[in-house]
């Protein structure tokens, strides 16, 4: 069995992140994406395929406000922000 890749970085509100590279190439993943115009509320389940479970609650926790909020704008903010460095450190 083959080692696995990972893609790693840090967006700029300090969310680390460290991604297995074969989550970036699935068809899941993607159709997800393609359906987050129409369907807003796939975001998190882009998350969930993107970052998984553990991960997505970190992520969470980590945009959370002092009154409990996890503020939709600053995940999608986040997410973008991991999409755009997965994609530079990948190439």
């Amino acid at each position: 069995m083959a080692d696995k890749k990972y893609i790693s970085g840090e967006t700029e509100s300090g969310f680390v992140f460290n991604i297995e590279a074969d989550r970036l190439d699935n068809m899941e993943l993607i159709d997800a994406l393609a359906e987050l115009d129409d369907d807003p509320l796939q975001i998190s389940f882009v998350i969930k395929l993107l970052l998984g479970k553990e991960d997505k609650k970190r992520l969470y926790d980590h945009v959370r406000t002092d009154e409990g909020i996890v503020p939709s704008k600053e995940v999608e903010k986040e997410l973008s922000e991991i999409f755009t460095l997965s994609q530079d450190l990948k190439n």
